[in-house]
């Protein structure tokens, strides 16, 4: 017995063992035409679809595509799409070209017609679904209706609705739409909104009866499918809200894309985001150049529901960009990973890996500057994230390739990594790189430097979420997971194959399946969710295979015939997702149950989804954000003023409250804070710190260890840095309420604030690194630089203004002990200092050729360069030339410009050159509006700056503003304003002996947003001056751009309602001017509040002493002006006008002076009872802020300093009420320069501007102001004209030729260079650049020539010339229209069809000063340096944005803050 048992045991093993051997997958093959337009499963189905686009047929298979059979329903040829319902299994749609179209509620067994009023919209998804069960059948439909046909055809969008899957008749939803959306459309996007809004992006023709246009584009919601409720979407920003591109949800956001129309924007594109459906917040990116958002450039890539993800197109020439992350609702982006790759569509190479949170893959374009500059091939590598986009790393490769032969490389060097192919190379069929298998993760790439192309690629498998990788198959293979990742199936794609191979241990071992038919392989697919044993392959066959069967084949795989068997609990484990560094997101690890590599078995839950499961990790600070009312300052949260409080809660000022301790959980996080730390507990605060009521003013008092030496506000921001005389900075984020100190353990000389970016500044130590904010100053980050901060005086850094990332450093070597070769060295860096390049050495200025208004080159440098590079540069002098270099392709082509320069400056759209000639030993000046050609500037034989000193003021109206130096020591300074024509080669008299001061600044400023407008002091005694030394000062004032200049009006009576002494015709209003200010910056007008000027002044025949002065307000540009108060003051002007603020200028006090009737009326807030000498009232540089910050010392400590935060915020809460089409109606009015004023227009024109009214007492903020409107244009005037080249104003006002002088000749070629039917001979005048006046008087044109050549063409030419622009009309206007958005595919959306005042330009004084007659001043910064040097410049605030003054010699000394700009 026991021997026939053993015989029967052996006999059955052998069996077994033969079964299991010779056991081999099933298939089948059936045969198509044509490749699948569509291949999908119904979800948690057997029943897949194939849609034949070609011949307009859909084939279905109930068997997991075994066997397949056409739809007989529809009609062969009609189907041109095929849409599965998202929320709803069975249902899918067959939509035609025409109006008849087909639906399946049985997963396509059987199909029903439906028609509906117009055919579809050529739109990717025409259909949008409710995501609530119960409401399956609610389904939009977008239309397509025309009107009229053929050429004349009018086509329009339009949508309709149905309530019950397309069983009854449609209704329409509403016309002129381009997408709509149920706000009920994804799981994910959970909100309490009513369970039938709707959102519509439509034209809004309510004002308008020609076509669409952008601005009319406007985002609608209703939630009775638009028959009595449609609401316009204000977004939070009102009528504004215009310009809407596109909407989509994605996760749990909505997002809306809009273009900027405002007026003076470049047309970037704005995101608002909102996750409740009720609050619509803007998307702020953390450098707005690099990161602008512009049409067609960014990407809403794949997002988690905690984030969302922004890839935005960052190079001008090439398909690269930078990644963003959001917040958790979406507003505040961070930087991620820069360089990102991207393809011409807007596709990025960027992928979540399903299922596992945080973790995704990215590649990046390592030779990102070689793409831009010379068009390189993108040398790519991929990059991981396992913290959501916090920090990204390398892939490290396996040590061993499939054969188990070492790989070439060491896998833990830097550039031997894992790269691979992603988005942008389709080449696998669905998700790149996973699927719900849990922790499965294939690719296709290489190991090395870089990324090699597709074909010389192998095979990579993680099995545990990327973070370890081996090679399992040779060659490019597509792939595909099956039941949970107890099979993995790949195909050849690189060649003809007619076998698949298989693994069912995790890719540890492989075998082959010979399926029998030669084919190309196209795709490899299962169902959705990974969970069959079944696969289809889709490839082309060969031609000499085909066999008349068919061009394509389905291969029908089945690997349930491996006889594997189902597993047990036994053969189950649990993983972990996620690295060991970073286990723990959103406050859980997260775990899957998943089958054993070695268990041999199959698990056979078909259609179950692998559910993850979380347990909850103790609470760390990853886990909080800060509070509403809180923001980011370092790694706290600090508030960003007084808490907001219920009523009622602080009775008694001197009890306490609980109320935020300034943080929360971030939405959705599930930490345990019993285990972990509790930092959103509510903690007790004094009432003090609370929100005041209504009517109150509060302060806060701040005292520093050592003087302010610098200071200036982030752009657009709250953010302020200080800079101390102990060489420390300190920060603010909430305009001075609380201060930190950064980085207290570095020396700092000196910060930067980006000039083109408003959200970067950089903080310079006194060794190689500096410290840099990308967030306004959320977080600070070191960076190593190539050399230390120059002590030349030289600026150490230049800013690009298209590309955020490029920076130029300009340092020095060689510089210690004797220094026999100390040298300044520039470095450039393409990766914002990540890496350095040398441009040269021995240079004096380096910097990016291009500006915000001149476009010439972004990738040349200019560089002032001594040509001979030996010796210690602090001793050059004439002897060594310095040239003018000018290198395209980042300084690797150079070309030189000038022998010899003595400096190059970028004013406006003019690039300045100051030519050194050496045989006559004087100046030229070049003038360049490309950066290539040049041209000399003509000056009046008396004023050439060869004999003078001279400098460059301002050049913001389509000229250029000189001061020449007439008067020299032992006189006293001043000189002659110049003002050259429109491309400035012609320089003429303005103004003579204008006042300057020893360092070459001049009292000359110009009004902030009003053209045109400038004030300056002159010598009223010019004759007496010299003798006497005492230079005696009056005030002029042009409306007209320095073509003509007039006294100030003296106010009728004074502040206290007196007449004044002086009342003879020779009194008049004098002001101090620029060059007495302690602070620069403290400009007489306010870019919040057209027209609006404050100064301190008297009346009286000359300026009198600053401390016998008077404070004085004009409301209207200057044209009249009211005395506000006596003694000197102090001023700021917050919130747009609304609240004016002085502190005494004469001495110290312990009060400050606010009005709320821009000076009709004026109240004391005291705020110290000891009495303070204040230097400055600061505020953010838009002066929209109702908070000052008063800084300056106290009598008995003047080498500290104190600050003190002012909040006049609570003085009324009643915000503004602006309507733009009822100017009348709100607490705003319309004003004009020229009203209730002789010269009625300004600049040819008469513009109106919206501004609140004097006695509104209500509060502006930050809410957008109407557009400037011009109202009409006016005809030519004598004020439209200006002194022709070599005249000048006589004494009756007329312009006349300079005694001994010639008339500049007409060039008729310039003149009719524009297609001019005549040109002109020159009289005395000429027509001032700015002005726009049409018609009217023309004193500038003497006697008319036909233009050569024009009128000699005959009939046929002109024919042509009609013909021609007709032709071409229809592509221009198609171009146009798709180019401004009209178009559909703007943007790519997931779901959807694809301190200081500053100025834009040169800022209100660009100066380029001078002092003796060799030396310009030209370059320019603030660098005040280290700390021997800094001491003698610590309390000079001299900082007029755009001043250039960089002189030849030693001993010169610098005047500016570079951030100023």
């Amino acid at each position: 017995m026991a021997l026939h048992h053993r015989a029967f045991l052996f006999l059955w093993t052998i069996a077994w063992l033969l079964v299991t051997v010779f056991a081999q997958p099933e298939s089948s093959i059936s045969y198509f035409e044509n490749l699948p337009a569509r291949l999908f499963f119904f979800d948690d189905s057997t029943t897949a679809i194939y849609h034949d686009v070609v011949k307009g047929n859909v084939h279905v298979s109930e068997d997991e595509g075994k066997n397949w059979k056409l739809v007989e329903e529809v009609p062969e040829g009609k189907a041109a799409m095929v849409i599965e319902h998202p929320f709803d299994s069975r249902v899918a749609f067959i939509l035609s070209k025409g109006k008849t179209h087909y639906r399946t509620i049985d997963r396509g067994k059987t199909w029903q017609a439906f028609d509906m009023p117009v055919p579809p919209a050529t739109v990717v998804r025409p259909l949008s679904f409710h995501s609530d069960a119960s409401k399956w059948g609610y389904i939009l439909y977008q239309g397509l209706a025309c009107t009229g046909s053929g050429w004349g055809a009018l086509c329009y969008d339009e949508t309709y609705y149905t309530k019950d899957a397309f069983g009854g008749d449609s209704k329409l939803l509403l016309s002129d739409t381009s997408r709509c959306q149920f706000a009920h459309s994804s799981k994910d996007f959970k909100h309490e909104a009513h369970s039938d809004l709707i959102y519509c992006v439509a034209f809004d023709k309510s004002g308008s009866s020609t076509g669409h246009t952008l601005a009319s584009s406007r985002l609608f919601s209703s939630t009775d499918f638009f028959e009595s409720e449609i609401r316009v979407e204000d977004l939070g920003i009102g009528k504004n809200a215009r310009g809407v591109v596109a909407f989509a949800i994605v996760s749990k956001f909505a997002v809306v894309a809009m273009k900027d129309l405002s007026e003076g924007s470049n047309g970037d594109m704005l995101l608002y985001v909102t996750v409740d459906t009720k609050n619509w917040a803007k998307a702020r990116f953390p450098h707005s150049s690099s990161a602008r958002l512009r049409e067609n450039a960014y990407t809403i890539v794949e997002s988690t529901t905690h984030s969302l993800a922004v890839d935005v197109l960052s190079h001008d020439q090439s398909a690269i960009g930078t990644l963003f992350v959001s917040n958790s609702n979406g507003t505040f982006f961070v930087e991620s990973l820069p360089d990102t790759n991207r393809n011409d569509m807007g596709y990025v190479d960027f992928e979540n890996i399903y299922g596992v949170e945080g973790v995704g893959l990215a590649n990046v374009v390592a030779n990102a500057k070689d793409v831009e500059a010379r068009r390189a091939t993108k040398q790519l590598q991929t990059r991981i994230t396992f913290d959501d986009g916090r920090t990204w790393s390398r892939l490290k490769p396996p040590a061993v390739d499939n054969e188990g032969d070492k790989i070439h490389c060491r896998p833990d060097d830097e550039d031997c990594s894992l790269h691979l192919h992603s988005v942008t190379l389709p080449h696998n069929f669905g998700r790149v790189f996973s699927s719900p298998a849990p922790g499965l993760v294939m690719g296709v790439g290489s190991i090395g430097d870089y990324l090699q192309p597709y074909e010389e690629c192998d095979t990579f498998l993680s099995t545990d979420g990327g973070i370890h990788w081996q090679m399992v198959r040779s060659d490019a293979h597509k792939y595909e997971f099956g039941d949970q990742g107890s099979i993995l199936v790949t195909v050849n794609d690189e060649e003809v194959t007619q076998s698949v191979s298989y693994s069912t241990d995790f890719g540890k071992t492989w075998k082959s399946y010979d399926f029998g038919t030669p084919m190309r392989a196209r795709i490899l697919t299962t169902v959705s969710d990974s969970t069959s044993q079944k696969f289809l392959l889709v490839g082309q066959i060969p031609k000499r295979a085909q066999k008349d069967k068919g061009r394509f084949a389905v291969v029908f795989l089945d690997f349930k015939t491996l006889d594997r068997r189902q597993c047990g609990d036994s053969d189950f484990e649990t993983w972990f997702a996620r690295s060991s560094t970073h286990e723990c997101l959103m406050g859980h690890k997260q775990s899957y149950r998943r089958r054993k590599p070695d268990a041999n078995c199959y698990v056979g839950e078909k259609f179950q989804d692998p559910v993850p499961s979380e347990e909850p990790c103790p609470c760390t600070d990853e886990d909080y954000e800060c509070d509403y009312n809180y923001i980011r300052d370092g790694n706290t949260c600090v508030p960003a003023g007084p808490e907001p409080i219920p009523p009622n809660v602080c009775v008694d000022p001197d009890k306490t409250y609980f109320g935020s301790s300034g943080y929360r959980k971030i939405p959705g996080n599930t930490c345990d804070s019993d285990s972990g730390i509790e930092k959103d507990k509510k903690v007790e605060k004094p009432c003090s710190d609370a929100q005041p009521a209504e009517g109150q003013i509060i302060h806060q008092t701040f005292d520093f260890p050592s003087a302010i030496v610098q200071y200036a506000y982030f752009r657009s921001s709250t953010v302020i840095l200080v800079r101390l005389a102990d060489n420390s900075i300190w920060q603010s984020p909430n305009e001075g309420y609380t201060w930190n100190r950064l980085k207290p353990d570095e020396t700092f000389v000196a910060f930067y604030h980006h000039t083109f970016s408003d959200d970067r500044a950089y903080l310079i130590t006194n060794k190689n690194k500096f410290y840099y904010t990308t967030d306004t100053g959320k977080t600070w980050f070191s960076m190593d630089t190539p050399t230390v901060p120059n002590t030349f005086g030289l600026p150490v850094l230049h800013f690009h203004p298209t590309v955020s990332e490029y920076l130029i450093w300009t340092g020095q070597a060689g510089c210690e002990g004797f220094g026999e070769s100390c040298h300044v060295e520039s470095h450039y860096s393409l990766k914002h200092g990540r890496d350095w390049t040398l441009i040269d050495k021995y240079v004096r200025n380096c910097a990016w050729a291009r500006d915000s208004e001149l476009l010439v080159d972004p990738n040349q440098i200019l560089c002032e360069s001594y040509k001979n590079k030996e010796g210690n540069q602090r001793f050059f002098g004439l002897e060594n030339p310095l040239e003018l270099i000018a290198g395209t392709q980042f300084y690797g082509t150079k070309t030189k410009l000038f022998d010899h320069v003595v400096g190059f400056a970028k004013f406006s759209e003019y690039l300045i050159v100051a030519e050194y000639q050496a045989a006559r030993q004087s100046l030229d000046i070049q003038v360049s509006l490309d950066g290539r050609n040049f041209a000399p500037g003509e000056f009046p034989p008396t004023m050439r700056p060869e004999q003078h000193a001279y400098t460059i003021l301002e050049s913001s109206t389509k000229s250029v503003f000189l001061h020449v130096t007439t008067s020299e020591p032992p006189a006293p300074y001043w000189g002659n304003i110049l003002k050259s024509n429109s491309n400035g080669t012609y320089f003429g008299l303005s103004m003579d002996n204008v006042n300057r001061n020893d360092a070459g600044y001049v009292d000359f400023e110009k009004v902030v947003n009003l053209d045109g407008i400038a004030l300056i002091n002159v010598v009223g005694n010019p004759q007496e001056a010299p003798l006497t030394r005492r230079k005696l000062l009056q005030t002029r004032i042009t409306h007209n751009d320095g073509g003509s200049w007039k006294p100030l009006p003296p106010p009728p009576q004074d502040s206290q309602g007196n007449k004044y002494a002086c009342d003879t015709t020779k009194c008049a209003l004098h002001i101090h001017g620029y060059t007495e200010r302690y602070d620069a910056r403290a400009t007489y007008s306010t870019p919040s509040v057209p027209g609006l000027l404050m100064a301190v002044g008297n009346v009286g025949e000359y300026l009198e002493a600053y401390d016998q002065s008077d404070t004085f307000l004009s409301r209207d540009a200057g044209f009249t002006w009211e005395e506000v108060h006596k003694d000197a003051h102090l001023w700021e002007f917050g919130d747009s006008g609304s609240i004016l603020v002085m502190a005494n200028d004469e001495g110290p006090t312990d009060h400050v002076m606010f009005s709320t009737d821009e000076g009709l009326n004026w109240r004391e807030y005291k705020f110290t009872d000891e009495p303070m000498r204040v230097k400055a009232i600061v505020t953010v540089p838009s002066d929209t802020s109702r908070r000052f910050i008063l800084m300056g010392y106290y009598p008995r400590a003047k080498n500290a300093a104190v600050a003190v935060h002012v909040d006049f915020s609570a003085l009324t809460r009643r915000q503004c009420v602006l309507d733009a089409d009822n100017p009348n109606h709100g607490d705003f009015e319309l004003w004009s320069p020229s009203e209730q004023r002789v010269e009625q227009c300004l600049f040819g024109k008469q513009t109106l501007y919206h501004r609140r009214k004097r006695d509104a007492n209500c509060v502006v903020g930050d809410q957008k102001k109407a557009e400037a409107k011009i109202e009409k244009h006016c005809a030519c005037t004598e004020s439209d004209f200006e002194c022709e080249f070599n005249h000048v104003r006589n004494d009756d006002g007329r312009c006349v030729l300079l005694p001994g002088l010639k008339p500049r000749d007409p060039d008729p070629i310039a003149q009719c260079r524009n297609g001019e039917e005549y040109w002109y001979e020159l009289t005395e005048y000429r027509k001032i650049p700015n002005s726009a006046c049409e018609g009217g008087e023309r004193p500038d044109r003497g006697k008319a020539h036909p233009c050569p050549g024009i009128r000699g063409h005959g009939a046929f030419f002109w024919l042509m010339m009609l013909f021609i622009p007709i032709t071409f009309a229809a592509l221009v206007g198609y171009w146009y229209y798709r180019r401004n958005g009209y178009g559909r595919g703007a943007i790519r959306l997931p779901g959807g069809d694809n301190g200081l005042r500053y100025s834009g330009g040169s800022g209100v004084m660009d100066t380029l000063a001078s002092v003796p007659w060799y030396l310009l001043g030209i370059a320019g910064i603030a660098y005040e340096w280290v700390v021997d040097k800094v001491d003698s410049l610590a309390m000079r605030f001299r900082g007029r944005g755009g001043y250039r003054n960089l002189p030849v010699d030693e001993d010169a000394q610098i005047l500016r803050f570079e951030d100023e700009e």
